[in-house]
């Protein structure tokens, strides 16, 4: 699953309602982030590996 946060675009690993691989809370600002099958673009450690 990934999650999309709308202001920045960035597409990290995770979900809405939880923690992203990189460590972003998603339940801070839900408005700011949505589930997408998108394909990841975060770099970040925990993200892309």
């Amino acid at each position: 699953m990934a999650v999309k946060h709308t202001e920045t675009k960035e597409i990290h690993k995770g979900s809405k309602g939880g923690v992203t691989g990189c460590g972003f809370d998603t339940t801070v600002n839900p408005e700011n982030w949505v589930n997408t099958s998108e394909s990841i673009t975060c770099d970040k450690d925990g993200c892309k590996n």
